[in-house]
């Protein structure tokens, strides 16, 4: 795998790997759009298995507010990471799109207008027709500014309900559980980007559509959906195919929200087949 810092257009930086990236010669790379309160490293095996599986490179990148990468502006909205992964398919002269949970929003926000030619997405977590709501912002706000991390951490868990158990348990056990771990690996790559989460949870719902301009997708689009992901990302993503005649669409048995990051054979299998053409 190598690393390098690559500028975008307005003068920010962005970190990107790339796996395989001796296999360029095979053809166009896969790009991977991470999703919120995680970064590149949480994609290493996936993309390793998946350039693996294709013969060809895998380049995952960190969004802003993540590792090297430039901060969120305070402005921020879907359209920078639109425009940074523009910048990132350049880069690489990739033409092929993977993206998981926000990143799966982005991903099917930008190939309406960018030169993607395959696009697969995981859980991705567009509002579609306000498919996405989040009531639970002004509670985690409130609690943010009285410095009660641990707590609105809670909140933002269980508010996502992405975290399996964890989203499941009451809010006072949770919240414990946020003391407890605050020193972890885990912990602390939380707490960095609750901010910046909650900022892309924001942005998801502002972007809020209709199906019909999802018209506008690549022909070959993949939709995948965890079997035992939340609710709310079927819900969108079964209106997007059905607007959309030339998508697939796939429940992932067994698998919940972190399907991509255990990368599993059956998901790698299915991704591979797609990406081949």
């Amino acid at each position: 795998m190598t690393r390098e810092n690559i500028k975008t257009p307005d003068g920010g930086t962005l970190e990107l790997f790339s796996t395989g990236a001796e296999l360029a010669a095979a053809g166009s790379g896969v790009v991977v759009v991470p999703a919120s309160m995680v970064t590149a490293a949480d994609y290493t095996r996936f993309a390793q298995k998946l350039s693996a599986a294709l013969g060809r490179p895998v380049h995952t990148f960190n969004r802003r507010g993540r590792g090297s990468s430039s901060p969120q502006p305070e402005d921020y909205t879907l359209d920078v990471d639109i425009r940074d992964l523009d910048a990132v398919m350049k880069h690489t002269a990739s033409t092929d799109v993977f993206g998981h949970s926000f990143g799966g929003a982005v991903a099917l926000h930008a190939a309406r207008t960018l030169p993607v030619e395959r696009l697969a997405v995981y859980d991705p977590a567009v509002s579609v027709n306000h498919s996405v709501t989040a009531d639970w912002i002004p509670e985690y706000e409130r609690l943010t500014a009285s410095g009660d991390d641990d707590r609105a951490l809670a909140v933002l868990v269980r508010g996502l309900e992405t975290g399996s158990a964890l989203s499941r348990m009451p809010l006072s056990m949770l919240t414990l559980a946020n003391k407890l771990t605050a020193g972890t690996p885990v912990g602390k790559q939380l707490r960095e980007l609750m901010k910046t989460g909650v900022r892309e949870i924001k942005a998801i719902i502002a972007a809020d559509m209709p199906a019909e301009p999802f018209l506008e997708l690549p022909l070959e689009t993949l939709i995948i959906v965890g079997e035992k992901s939340p609710a709310y990302f079927g819900v969108a993503c079964a209106q997007i195919h059905d607007v959309l005649s030339g998508s697939s669409y796939t429940i992932l048995p067994g698998m919940g929200h972190d399907g991509v990051n255990k990368a599993p054979d059956k998901l790698i299998a299915e991704l591979s087949e797609f990406f081949a053409g």
